[in-house]
């Protein structure tokens, strides 16, 4: 707690030099090395200069399939956060059920599906101002004066890192000018939306420069709790970012930066989005458990049975407050016109403080549900940059060292006997038993990785160019999990649940039915391991304005420990055998063509992508026990591949439109032993055959038979990954015309964005449950805007298409009932923005 408001004091000191701003991003040396003239030839004609492969280069001169973002499009669309960014880039797929359990895939691969656990990380690296976010939840913030976003898809291991199997996402935000400006904005919409933003920039000596920001965003949440009396679903959050440039020389820049974001809106909770017949017997599935519960809670009935009604009845008490923020200090130094040397030293934190309800009901059947979390993270890079005869080449080294601490709390109430034991256990008429069964947690991760990377662009003739990359990594994870679970015994005294048969109250009838549903667990699992990606891209350009590229690319995810707890032996042991998962080891295959005509006014970019993945870390379930402990394990391979187009047209200052699509095949190549689907699970399991993981005896009952047959494993080969669409685009334009409004020239404007995503599955193993069907929406935007002052209205989903954002099956231990996220209905306001 000293350390974070040491860091706030710090923060708001900065801040307190000069008021809040907004900045070009010119006044700092390139990072690496750039070519002044690349630059002049790419400004005179429109083009994108990004830093992507760690220089500044020509977007449409990098070999890589690649997304940019401006500011002025996040603005104009009303794009405020990673989540907000999908509508844009087809081929990136964003979930969230809170901001810990959030995932982003790109091409469908990247995170195991609907899963949280300390121990894995990510395959989408996400970097603000070069600065590593090894947690996705601490990237979940919204924007705060970003220049430029840039998607890289793909693996991305030589110059991003280890954990980029999937491809990256790079932020940059604006630098300190030495100009004074400032930008102010407000918006106010339905459901209450208020959003502030604001910055300034400007010189505070001759080779001093600062700037701050702050970003500010309020809604109303869309789903009602009917228990509670409270809109849930809401957005509250405030964001602040300051940095002081540095240049005492044209050779040397010196940034210092700090940010602070708080999120802590009334969230996160599902709602009623169906029931799916499972192989449970018929009394322990959801319509004879909410007639079960009427003996003991007269009346009480859930209201909701369409998940589009926007109301849920969730019980238990609800919080997502998600801090996060850091200080960083990035140099670069010019050694010469040749060479550049650049140091980026960061710290960051991230606090999360939960309260959920596990169960997605109106009874108490779990009353607490909280995994309060810390993080604190430490990362140092160097990176060398030379500047050659012919060639250009990149050299660094990168440290890593992050320490997780979360302390899980998990408590039952009066409605879990009913609903979690066996009617045929007359244990389950006496609520008593599973109330007040406490699950306390600790789990702990310390997790340190070196490297070492080099990148080599060799201009093999005026036109081909060769390159290169190879990255060496060294990983070691120390893993903590220790669950002790307490209920009351027979006895009225308090006992530990423990697993173990020589344990005192084994064998008491109160705690072997607290047992089965949750046991004391504790296990250390360590792991370490050198790896190393390499790549090789061939880029040929054609013509001035076209270019052919092809890429082959070595890389893999980090290994991960299962923090969450794991199967367990007759003797009530953590069974070893799944305490690690094994990294993902990736082959990436890409072809594409980046093309620009008509006087580059249009841009046609094309690409395919073949990436084969051997050991996916996925999520998987053993269906031990009342409820579905969920945990990771490794499917033998899967693969994703497909195409991607690109267009843009610019024929004149007062018309512009894009289009861009994907055609994405990720599927399970190889996973015989994936966990069954609801409608497969919970029935008597089948014997499985010894030595052959994938074999078992017997023949399963039909989908969602009652009382049926379970196999103990079911063969995903060949089903789609979850998360992806076949199909994806986003569409739009806008067109402008000059005019005059209260005596100020400017122009009036009209634009028009759009998406659609085809039908996807929303179950680790594909359900007839859980496929989420097909959907497009449709914003649109009108104003006047000038140099000084932009004025316009906006609707989004405008013809206010209903759409699931995800659904989640097997919860509350498998009973068929499935819980329903549900996307934003249409909102509309307006938007004012002043700038000097």
């Amino acid at each position: 707690m000293t350390m974070r408001y040491s860091f706030m004091a710090v923060l708001l000191g900065t801040a307190a030099i000069s008021p809040v701003a907004h900045a070009m991003p010119a006044d700092e040396p390139a990072a690496p090395v750039a070519d002044p003239a690349v630059e002049a030839e790419d400004a005179q004609s429109g083009g994108i200069v990004v830093t992507a492969r760690r220089r500044a280069e020509n977007v449409q001169d990098v070999p890589v399939a690649i997304s940019v973002v401006d500011s002025a499009t996040l603005d104009a669309q009303g794009t405020y956060n990673i989540s907000n960014l999908t509508k844009l880039q087809p081929t990136l797929q964003f979930y969230s059920q809170n901001p810990r359990n959030t995932f982003i895939n790109i091409r469908g691969i990247g995170a195991p599906f609907g899963l949280t656990n300390d121990g894995f990380e990510q395959g989408v690296g996400i970097y603000i101002d070069d600065v590593y976010y090894n947690r996705i939840a601490s990237a979940t913030l919204d924007f705060v004066d970003v220049d430029q976003i840039v998607t890289l898809r793909g693996p991305q291991g030589t110059l991003y890192g280890k954990n980029t199997t999937a491809g990256a996402i790079n932020i940059t935000t604006r630098a300190p000018s030495f100009e004074l400006e400032g930008k102010a904005e407000v918006s106010l919409g339905n459901l209450n939306f208020k959003q502030g933003k604001a910055s300034i920039s400007g010189p505070l000596t001759d080779n001093l420069a600062a700037r701050v920001s702050v970003t500010s965003t309020d809604r109303r949440g869309t789903i009602y709790n009917t228990q509670t009396g409270q809109y849930i679903q809401s957005q509250d959050s405030i964001g602040l970012r300051s940095s002081l440039l540095y240049k005492p020389s044209d050779s040397f820049a010196l940034t210092l930066s700090g940010d602070w974001n708080l999120q802590d809106p009334i969230c996160c909770a599902f709602q009623f989005g169906g029931y799916g017949p499972t192989q449970r017997a018929a009394n322990r599935q959801y319509p004879a458990l909410v007639a079960a519960q009427q003996a003991q809670f007269p009346g009480l009935l859930p209201a909701n049975a369409d998940p589009y009604d926007r109301t849920t009845d969730v019980d238990a008490q609800l919080r997502a407050r998600n801090e996060h923020g850091g200080l960083s200090a990035r140099a670069v130094w010019n050694l010469d016109d040749r060479n550049t040397v650049t140091s980026i030293t960061a710290w960051r934190y991230w606090d999360w403080k939960p309260a959920n309800d596990r169960d997605y009901t109106i009874y108490p059947v779990y009353t607490k549900v909280e995994n309060p979390t810390r993080q604190n993270q430490y990362t140092q890079e160097f990176r060398f940059n030379h500047e050659g005869e012919g060639f250009n080449l990149a050299v660094g080294l990168f440290g890593f060292h992050q320490k997780i601490r979360t302390s899980g709390n998990q408590s039952t109430g009066l409605a879990a006997s009913k609903w979690l034991l066996n009617p045929t256990n007359a244990l389950s008429n006496n609520p008593a038993v599973l109330n007040n069964v406490v699950a306390i947690n600790d789990i702990r991760l310390d997790n340190t990785s070196v490297a070492a990377f080099a990148k080599l662009n060799w201009n093999l003739t005026d036109r081909f160019v060769v390159s290169p990359g190879i990255r060496l990594n060294y990983d070691k994870k120390d893993g903590l999990y220790d669950s002790v679970v307490t209920g009351t015994a027979s006895n009225g005294t308090r006992q530990v649940v423990s697993a173990d048969p020589t344990s005192a109250s084994y064998n008491d009838p109160w705690t072997a039915a607290q047992r089965g549903v949750q046991a004391s667990q504790n296990y250390a699992p360590q792991v370490s391991a050198w790896n190393l990606s390499y790549d090789l891209n061939l880029r040929y350009e054609v013509t001035n304005d076209i270019n052919a590229y092809a890429t082959y690319a070595r890389s893999f995810k980090t290994a991960g420990l299962n923090l969450n707890g794991v199967p367990a032996d007759s003797s009530g042991a953590a069974i070893p055998l799944y305490f690690q998962i094994k990294p993902e080891k990736v082959d990436h295959f890409e072809i594409g063509i980046k093309t620009q005509f008509w006087d580059r006014r249009a841009t046609f970019n094309l690409t395919g992508f073949y990436t084969r993945i051997k050991d996916f870390q996925a999520s998987v379930s053993n269906g031990q026990g009342t409820t579905v402990r969920g945990y990771l394990a490794n499917a033998d391979r899967v693969s994703s591949k497909g195409i991607e187009a690109d267009f843009s047209i610019r024929p004149s200052d007062r018309f512009s439109a894009y289009v861009s699509g994907a055609y994405t095949d990720a599927k399970f190549d190889r996973f015989c032993d994936a966990p069954p689907p609801p409608e497969l699970a919970g029935g008597t399991a089948l014997p499985g055959v010894a030595g052959d993981k994938c074999a078992y005896v017997g023949t399963p009952s039909a989908p969602g038979t009652p009382g049926g047959a379970s196999p103990p494993v079911y063969d995903a080969s060949g089903a789609p990954l979850p998360g992806v669409s076949k199909w994806a685009f986003s569409w739009g334009g806008e067109v402008n015309q000059p005019s005059t409004l209260f005596g100020e020239d400017g122009q009036f404007y009209l634009g028009y964005d759009a998406s659609y995503r085809s039908r996807w599955s929303s179950n680790p193993s594909p359900s007839i449950y859980t496929w989420v069907d097909g959907y497009s929406l449709h914003n649109f935007r009108a104003g006047f805007r000038t140099g000084k002052f932009d004025v316009f209205g906006w609707v989004r989903n405008a013809f206010d298409q209903n759409y699931i954002d995800l659904y989640l099956a097997g919860t509350g231990g498998n009973t068929g009932l499935i819980a329903a996220q549900v996307g934003d209905p249409r909102t509309y306001g307006g938007t004012i923005k002043f700038n000097f």
